[in-house]
């Protein structure tokens, strides 16, 4: 009589994310009113132009008017993030075959001229009109509107010391980087910009930014 083996199968499990100790802010009240009444009084303003996209995306490409993702914040957790649609509705099934064409260094990935923007997508990209729906964030306290930029999960489980001490505060609309290159600059000088800000974030840091960013904006530069 022949005896059943028992074979066990090993199922692959998604990596665990890291958890990152908060780090401490002074001004923390102050920071929290600032970005509740200016998130506030920017939705408000730029409510024609949320029309206006909307439309630009619903109209030109077939697919939803948003696109949502998963990204890392605070402390390493996770939220559903939300912006305009910018790319092709088949963007994240054509990833691994760009894998190659990849201009970043890093667990980032980025092309200048990526295939699956779409027209309407990269004039919204180059003046950040994709990142208006993050001022929602802002109000539901899971964004700030000075801070390094959120992440994806595949990013962060490729991250070091370094690099984790970005999620010891608040992700961000606008942060050091985003008004000094953008995507123009390596994945080590984001990191740097980043780490720079947490141990620099102040009022008047964020203020700094905050009135450096609609230049940076207009300018397009490294906005990709």
């Amino acid at each position: 009589m022949k005896t059943r083996e028992r074979i066990e199968v090993a199922i692959p499990q998604e990596p665990s994310l890291p958890t990152v100790e908060p780090s401490p802010i002074r001004y923390a009240a102050a920071k929290r009113t600032f970005d509740v009444v200016g998130a506030t009084f920017f939705l408000l303003l730029a409510f024609p132009f949320f029309v206006i996209v909307a439309l630009l995306v619903r109209l030109t490409s077939p697919g939803p008017i948003f696109y949502k993702s998963v990204r890392i914040g605070l402390g390493g957790r996770p939220f559903t993030f939300i912006k305009f649609r910018s790319m092709f509705v088949d963007a994240d099934q054509r990833l691994a075959e760009l894998r190659k064409q990849n201009e970043k260094d890093g667990p980032i990935f980025k092309i200048e001229k990526d295939p699956r923007v779409t027209p309407v997508g990269r004039v919204l990209r180059k003046f950040s009109l994709d990142e208006l729906p993050q001022f929602l964030h802002v109000l539901s306290g899971e964004m700030s509107l000075v801070g390094p930029r959120p992440p994806l999960a595949r990013e962060v489980v490729e991250y070091d010391e370094g690099c984790l001490v970005r999620l010891s505060v608040k992700p961000g609309i606008t942060c050091f980087w985003q008004i000094m290159g953008r995507s123009r600059l390596s994945f080590a000088e984001w990191m740097a910009l980043d780490q720079k800000y947490v141990r620099e974030m102040s009022f008047w840091t964020d203020l700094k930014i905050l009135v450096r960013t609609p230049v940076a904006v207009l300018r397009g530069f490294g906005a990709y």
